[in-house]
């Protein structure tokens, strides 16, 4: 499909349609994403007040053959949020989009702008004594949109779901410029195909998100934070059992963290304070959210002590304080920064049946320990399944000399994930990273009616060109 660039007589076109205001300079942010893996083009860029606006900056584009790249935060890890290759894009960016609409405590709804920060939405959420309890680390400048678009995870998943579980409607314009009033408050609604969740985990192909109706949840009364000692991997999995056989769906968060996170943590960013002295090679972090009448803490000090007698655990630490809950936390949020600090050779966000982790982890490790000496830092949301499997150079070394062995990495790891029944692409999404890796691993039904419906709702192709599906492949399948 021929697409045009947006250039000095579409910016006309524009400001013919629109007011003046709605575009805005081609800053850096529009066109960089945080790992630094590729630099965006930009034609233009439009930041709309309204989705009305949104819609007519669709349609002209749509006129014109002029690519859309939706931009929520900048935040995400794969480059769906950028165009590195073809005719400058348009990029619509839903900053200025941010409002509240409304709250309904007692239907526990929240309806918001797509532009939304995270953080945002979590206090209005807590200012009418209710919990919006996505939670991920890039909160503070992540958009509710591309939170959507991408159906990201984050802490909260083993109890609250992905956020598509936290998402009862949308409004969002389509490729043609038609605006989908899908803007609903209802739990049950069953009137044909959902929208909803086509649009939901997208990523900006077939639409772009410009307001939510989210779901909220009660407060939990009592919060409780403990770090735990394990011996292995299998330990946690089967701590994780005895936590929910004892606190069923209290148990808010099950974060397992490696001994390698926590060297890279004391080499990089030394001002993170460790609970324990010598950092121990496995550890899980707990979080328990209980109702009236229970108590937080001697629920987690009552599971160690049964844990203690079945050998799953060596240690352990339950906060006293909201202050050393937020430390406990900080010690697990900051090992990504650590990460990057570092410098990884391959990355790795994958998800497994909970079952399959202990032996993922060992084989994992003796595949990539087959290609040279690295050090891995293998962490993440164990109690959902998702690892974040992430390969460094040995201590010394520089990622420089190992960058041709990172399609090797990564192929390997990618293929253990999928030869044990896994996805190795958890809570991150698609983006321009993966789209091969889309192609090698997916049934070929699915990819098929993928590409179906991605040419019945955008048949230009202009929504987002290269992210998610293969855009050569789209255009052989075509022909």
């Amino acid at each position: 499909m021929m697409h045009n660039s947006a250039d000095s007589a579409f910016r006309q076109t524009l400001l013919d349609h629109l007011p003046d205001d709605v575009l805005r300079d081609a800053e850096p942010r529009y066109s960089e994403e945080p790992r630094g893996r590729w630099q965006g083009a930009i034609g233009l860029v439009a930041a709309p007040r309204s989705t009305d606006q949104v819609a007519q900056l669709v349609a002209l584009a749509a006129d014109a053959r002029v690519p859309v790249v939706p931009y929520g935060g900048g935040t995400g890890l794969v480059g769906g949020q950028i165009m590195p290759e073809g005719p400058a894009p348009l990029v619509i960016s839903l900053e200025r989009m941010n409002s509240i609409r409304a709250v309904y405590p007692e239907e526990n709804v929240l309806i918001c702008d797509a532009g939304a920060i995270l953080a945002q939405v979590q206090q209005a959420a807590a200012a009418a004594g209710r919990l919006f309890p996505l939670s991920l680390a890039a909160q503070g400048t992540a958009r509710i949109g591309g939170n959507l678009a991408t159906n990201a995870g984050g802490t909260g998943v083993l109890r609250y779901g992905n956020a598509r579980d936290l998402c009862l409607g949308l409004e969002a314009v389509l490729p043609d410029g038609q605006i989908w009033h899908g803007l609903k408050r209802l739990r049950k609604d069953n009137t044909g195909y959902d929208l909803r969740h086509l649009l939901i985990g997208s990523e900006g192909t077939l639409g772009i998100i410009t307001a939510a109706s989210l779901k909220l949840s009660p407060q939990p009364a009592h919060m409780g934070t403990a770090l735990f000692v394990v011996p292995s991997p299998q330990a946690a999995l089967s701590l994780l059992a005895l936590a929910r056989a004892r606190l069923g769906e209290m148990v808010s968060a099950f974060e397992l963290i490696s001994g390698q996170g926590l060297a890279f943590l004391s080499e990089t960013l030394p001002d993170v304070r460790q609970p324990f002295d010598v950092a121990p090679a496995w550890s899980v972090l707990i979080d328990v959210g209980l109702v009236q009448g229970l108590d937080p803490q001697g629920a987690l000090e009552e599971l160690f002590t049964s844990a203690l007698s079945e050998g799953l655990v060596e240690d352990g630490i339950v906060a006293q304080s909201h202050q050393q809950a937020a430390d406990f936390w900080a010690v697990r949020e900051r090992i990504p920064e650590a990460n990057k600090r570092i410098g990884s050779i391959s990355s790795h966000d994958v998800s497994l049946p909970l079952g399959a982790l202990p032996a993922f982890i060992d084989r994992g490790r003796a595949l990539v320990e087959g290609l040279g000496d690295f050090r891995i830092n293998c962490f993440g949301h164990v109690g959902d399944g998702n690892l974040h499997y992430n390969v460094f150079p040995a201590q010394g070394g520089r990622v420089s000399n190992h960058q041709n062995q990172r399609a090797e990495v990564q192929r390997r790891v990618h293929d253990l994930v999928h030869d044990m029944g896994g996805s190795v692409s958890a809570e991150h999404g698609i983006g321009r990273l993966k789209v091969d890796d889309l192609e090698r691993y997916s049934d070929p039904a699915k990819l098929a009616a993928m590409r179906a419906i991605k040419t019945a709702l955008d048949p230009l192709g202009i929504m987002n060109p290269g992210a998610v599906l293969n855009t050569a492949q789209m255009a052989v399948k075509q022909t």
